[in-house]
């Protein structure tokens, strides 16, 4: 027979903040875990964690800038394609 589940917070509508999953205890009960919600990437910066801010400044400064030129201010795509732009403008003037 499936066992009955109840939410443990007050919340019990779908909202973002109330998502669950399902886990299963030592105990054999079925349990909502109460999961995070997702963090968001900067659009220019591809490479870097996607995270809330709170979890964001505990990380370590390598995971939390681009070590790319422009340090991630552009996107991977821009910077080469400037890269490139002035490669051939000094090919160019040669």
């Amino acid at each position: 027979m499936a066992q009955c589940l109840t939410y443990c917070h007050r919340l019990s509508y779908n909202t973002a903040s109330n998502i669950t999953s399902l886990s299963q205890t030592p105990g054999n009960r079925i349990i909502y875990l109460f999961t995070k919600k997702v963090g968001k990437v900067p659009k220019s910066a591809c490479g870097m964690c996607a995270v809330r801010s709170k979890v964001f400044t505990k990380l370590s400064k390598m995971k939390k800038h681009v070590s790319r030129a422009y340090g991630g201010s552009m996107s991977a795509k821009c910077v080469s394609e400037n890269i490139k732009c002035t490669f051939l403008k000094s090919r160019k003037s040669l």
